[in-house]
């Protein structure tokens, strides 16, 4: 890894193999059972000119769990690039204040424009419809814990990535990362006009994975191991766009019926969050809310160990984790939702 993380394109087999096991690692820390302050006195800067409330969150959790503290900006409003001021001169300053650096950006490849001018590690918080690195990361270590539980191996899996795959930068991430391990069987379903960019399709392809496009969700899933599901961002929809997208079916949504009719008891259902659950929304249904086979919490909480190994990966105190050990001495609940299972 570069002392930057800006897409999954930095990352090789051995890397990322590394971040699972360091993720692995993190687990007492994250799970509040054992406290580190490996990263005492570092300051992490939070810059987030896009929405987020997970993303920026996890974020700032994992970096206080390492012992280090946050200062956080969201929003272009009070930031000072709404009086003007370039990537290059906020990266520079910042740079002067931070040990560390997350990002989000709505426009595709700022955050490398604003790494290209420091040398303090900067992670891609996510950068519009490009990519979502530490995402990908978090869903593929999901996929080998769900995986291990079930007896289940990567090799062979049959993976259904579906929804915006042509905005969702965390698919376009996660589809690269997938494509770094052995042959897989990937399925596209999309909405028309949401389509995964055919540069994607043909790396991995190129890289052995077999990959099929769907037009619908209405066939027969009973082999897949994953599905993936992603909101529609009509945020990012031009004009046209959102004339197109207004007579789409339920076809593409993933609810109980399409998991119980077409899909097996140990299928793994993700979603990165935000989740659309207003009515016509074509996005993840909350009737699958306390199915053992929604792994969408699950998710989420790793994204903590991961991202923690993301930092202390970038900062060179991997392996000093175990020598700063301690017990926690607050109370933590034996679940941390109604919904777990």
């Amino acid at each position: 890894m570069s002392h930057h993380l800006l897409s999954v394109d930095s990352l090789n087999r051995d890397r990322v193999d590394h971040l699972l096991r360091v993720a692995a690692r993190m687990e007492p820390i994250a799970g509040r059972q054992k406290v580190t302050r490996v990263l005492e006195g570092a300051v992490l800067g939070n810059l987030f000119f896009e929405a987020s409330t997970r993303t920026r969150v996890s974020f700032n959790a994992a970096f206080c769990r390492l012992g280090g503290s946050v200062c956080d900006t969201t929003g272009f409003t009070f930031s000072s690039m709404a009086k003007g001021e370039s990537l290059y001169d906020t990266s520079r300053v910042m740079s002067g204040y931070c040990d560390a650096i997350v990002m989000r950006h709505p426009e595709q490849g700022s955050v490398a424009e604003f790494a290209a001018a420091t040398h303090v590690p900067v992670i891609n918080g996510g950068d519009g419809p490009g990519e979502h690195p530490s995402q990908a990361l978090l869903d593929l270590y999901t996929i080998d814990k769900e995986f291990a539980r079930l007896g289940k191996a990567l090799k062979g899996a049959h993976i259904l990535l579906t929804g915006d795959l042509l905005h969702g930068r965390t698919v376009h991430s996660l589809i690269k990362l997938l494509s770094l391990y052995d042959p897989m069987r990937i399925t596209l379903v999309s909405p028309p006009g949401l389509e995964m960019p055919a540069a994607l399709i043909d790396l991995v392809t190129s890289r052995g994975h077999r990959v099929e496009v769907r037009d619908s969700l209405t066939s027969d899933f009973s082999d897949l191991d994953v599905v993936y599901t992603t909101r529609i961002q009509k945020e990012r929809f031009t004009a046209e766009m959102s004339e197109t997208f207004a007579g789409v079916s339920d076809d593409f949504t993933v609810h109980k019926r399409f998991m119980d009719q077409h899909c097996s008891p140990s299928t793994i259902i993700m979603h990165p969050l935000p989740r659309d659950s207003r009515p016509g929304a074509n996005d993840l249904n909350v009737d699958l809310n306390g199915d053992p086979r929604l792994a969408i919490f699950r998710q989420t909480d790793n994204g903590i160990p991961m991202r923690m190994a993301i930092f202390a990966t970038l900062l060179q105190v991997d392996e000093l984790i175990e020598k700063d050990l301690r017990p926690v001495r607050w109370f933590v609940p034996a679940q941390t939702g109604t919904l777990d299972r």
